[in-house]
């Protein structure tokens, strides 16, 4: 298992991780398997989602806030309610497919650190399996 560290500088950030984990990929040597990327943050989650066009994290952020907004008489004490429920909405960890070296994923695909609760220090967990 190889585990990245993220940083985060925002309440809520997301954050490209594709390269980092594709390195990973590369490094172990392996041709075919998948990949497990696993998030160990209960105020973070994992996705994946379109990288050509900026408008779409943008979206993504008012999409989230409005269903979920920041106050919203919460009981939880620490005040990161918010941070929780949107946790929920994204998984804590995605498997992908890995072929011939390379993570499959579509033309248009990427894969999100989301935070939901920063600005943090962060961690991903990659975990690779030969297929």
């Amino acid at each position: 298992m190889k585990t990245i560290q993220i940083n985060t500088k925002n309440r809520f950030d997301i954050v490209d991780i594709t390269s980092q984990v594709q390195s990973i990929v590369k490094n172990s040597g392996i041709s075919d398997g998948i990949v497990t990327i696993f998030i160990p943050h209960t105020t973070a989650g994992i996705s994946i989602n379109e990288n050509a066009d900026p408008d779409v994290i943008f979206d993504l952020k008012n999409i989230f806030n409005h269903m979920i907004p920041e106050h919203n008489n919460y009981k939880h004490m620490e005040g990161n309610s918010q941070a929780h429920a949107l946790s929920t909405l994204t998984s804590p960890s995605i498997t992908l497919i890995i072929e011939n070296g390379s993570i499959v994923l579509g033309t248009w695909q990427n894969i999100y650190f989301m935070e939901y609760d920063g600005p943090r220090n962060r961690k991903a967990h990659i975990k690779i399996i030969k297929g």
